[in-house]
């Protein structure tokens, strides 16, 4: 291994190892170039090399400027058994799938249908990065982030909404 090669080998390793997006200033410091522009330049020709060497993976740039090494979407029901443990609880899901499906949805709503475990859920939501919120005088009103879609390729709220529907019917 080269001295150039090893910035993109311990970016492809964080990648793979972290299980999550990672940002930029993250994949800078792992890169050890001290370099935006440079670590870009190689996180845009490791997915060029994924893209073009692997089926069901990608590296993908999410809408806010972080990088995850993912399962393509078409993918995700083929290995679902095989999944050690998710991202998200069923009981995040639920609440994910709610304020998805009903947004904008305040704090008052969720905590009505969801229960009071809800607070836990939003926190680690907003964590990752999911869900977004506006005050509304003592409310919150809560929505899916541009980050949400990416993660589970749904581009539109139609497409989303036959899908949520599809799996309440199961």
């Amino acid at each position: 291994m080269t001295d150039d090669t090893k910035p993109v080998a311990k970016l492809e390793a964080a990648l793979y190892a972290a299980g999550r997006p990672l940002d930029i200033s993250e994949l800078i410091r792992v890169s050890g170039t001290g370099s935006k522009a440079q670590t870009i330049s190689m996180l845009n020709d490791i997915i060029k090399r994924v893209g073009k060497h692997m089926e069901a993976l990608e590296v993908a740039q999410l809408p806010d400027e972080t990088y995850v090494l993912q399962l393509k979407h078409e993918y995700s029901e083929v290995v679902r058994k095989f999944a050690s443990q998710p991202l998200l609880s069923k009981a995040m899901q639920k609440t994910l799938s709610y304020i998805a499906y009903m947004q904008p949805v305040s704090t008052k709503q969720l905590l009505e249908t969801r229960g009071n475990g809800v607070y836990a859920h939003l926190k680690e939501l907003r964590r990752l990065g999911f869900v977004t919120y506006q005050e509304a005088g003592r409310l919150k009103i809560y929505n899916t982030t541009d980050k949400f879609g990416s993660y589970f390729g749904i581009h539109d709220s139609q497409d989303l909404k036959r899908r949520l529907f599809a799996r309440m019917r199961r």
